[in-house]
């Protein structure tokens, strides 16, 4: 993946404008993303290979969380016959999406909702999708939403239905050396991730964002949709999750994929 060039225009009696495209500030999210977790390619790909183990190479997905659409974006590529209902309610993120993605030849929906209440589910096409992904985002929700969510999934999937979360956890409590030693590594294959040592970082990114004046009025909107936002990571063991999803209606769930402590969970409602 090439680098885009750090150079700005600058108007007539104005300040700097950034020169890059949109798909280059989704170029550089990616990097950026890379850097904090290296192993993101390879999550990825153990997510595709088990949609493809359950559903062949046809089936509808929602992708919850989608930012930019960089999971979208590698869905659509890996299956040229599903289509992807992409869900977020950042603004800044899901304008560059739809920028750089569009529609895919009307494979991809966005949709602008908010996972913060139950609401979000009316603002989906109708009929029941096969699967719901997401990486790297639910972290965000509080657990007592996130055991809510799981709950609203599985009464949208059918029967046989599959969700996949990608993302950071901690190991079960029972495993305090392992789980010390599985953080430890994980941040070990941080410091130099391969191709991403000129990355920015994630502050950087958004604040050289921000400075981009086509996206000054979806900045103003985004700080009211989170007037308080960080990254508040909620970070719940594997097996307080698995044993939420077998609450909220699921048959079956556990890790499919693991890297220290990133994995892959897998649920079959």
């Amino acid at each position: 993946m090439n680098t885009p060039s750090h150079s700005v225009r600058r108007p007539k009696g104005g300040s700097p404008t950034p020169a890059y495209s949109w798909r280059e500030w989704v170029d550089l999210w990616d990097r950026q993303q890379t850097r904090y977790i290296p192993h993101r390619e390879a999550r990825f790909e153990a997510m595709f290979d088990t949609l493809e183990s359950q559903f062949g190479g046809r089936f509808t997905v929602v992708d919850l969380g989608c930012g930019p659409g960089s999971l979208s974006a590698r869905l659509l590529r890996r299956f040229p016959r599903i289509r992807v209902v992409a869900v977020d309610y950042d603004p800044v993120l899901l304008y560059l999406g739809r920028q750089t993605l569009r529609s895919a030849s009307g494979r991809l929906r966005w949709v602008e909702a908010d996972l913060r209440a139950p609401a979000w589910r009316e603002r989906l096409p109708r009929g029941r999708p096969d699967a719901v992904v997401s990486t790297t985002a639910l972290h965000w929700l509080p657990f007592v939403r996130l055991r809510k969510l799981y709950a609203e999934l599985a009464r949208l999937l059918p029967a046989g239905g599959l969700f996949l979360d990608g993302d950071h956890r901690l190991l079960d409590r029972s495993l305090p050396q392992l789980g010390r030693i599985a953080r430890d590594a994980s941040r070990l294959a941080r410091r130099s991730p391969r191709g991403t040592d000129q990355a920015l970082g994630w502050t950087e990114w958004w604040e050289k964002l921000r400075a981009e004046p086509r996206l000054t009025a979806l900045f103003e909107l985004r700080a009211a949709r989170y007037p308080e936002r960080g990254h508040h990571e909620h970070s719940a063991t594997v097996g307080a999750q698995r044993s939420w999803l077998h609450r909220a209606g699921f048959r079956e769930a556990a890790p499919v994929w693991q890297q220290f402590d990133d994995f892959v969970l897998a649920a079959v409602r």
